[in-house]
């Protein structure tokens, strides 16, 4: 399905963190141009969490006033979304470098992997499958402002 214009920036945002999900799991291949051990990875890993994912997860969680009492599979989706934007941000947060970093890491990546393949799979297409394209320009105000 192609992706409505009002869910493309999030779609977009998306192919950055699914590179930090694979780079930090334990099975990870060497990234050219990324860091390879652990806590290079960490770091590199904390970086792109504060200076892109907090504001996605933002704008995403905007969306979710919009979007509850059109479809009930969305509004338990949007729940979960809501859920795992808050485990992941316990993740982040939780990083300790003296405490088995490669395994905090994989953790994060499978993590953070999971989540965006649901949105991207299952959440944005059920998105534009019940939303009106009213609904949607709401959608792509919120994703826009600044």
């Amino acid at each position: 399905m192609k992706r409505h214009e009002a869910l493309i920036p999030l779609s977009r945002d998306h192919h950055g963190t699914l590179i930090l999900a694979r780079l930090l799991r334990s099975d990870a291949p060497p990234y050219k141009g990324l860091p390879h051990d652990a806590e290079g990875k960490a770091e590199y890993a904390l970086k792109h969490y504060r200076e892109e994912l907090l504001e996605h997860f933002e704008q995403e969680e905007k969306m979710i006033p919009v979007l509850m009492g059109i479809n009930p599979s969305l509004d338990s989706l949007l729940a979960c979304m809501r859920t795992e934007h808050q485990e992941l941000h316990s993740l982040f947060n939780s990083i300790n470098p003296d405490q088995e970093l490669s395994t905090q890491l994989d953790v994060i990546g499978r993590a953070l992997e999971s989540h965006v393949r649901k949105e991207d799979r299952v959440i944005f297409p059920l998105i534009q499958e019940s939303c009106t394209e009213e609904v949607l320009n709401k959608l792509a105000d919120i994703i826009t402002e600044e």
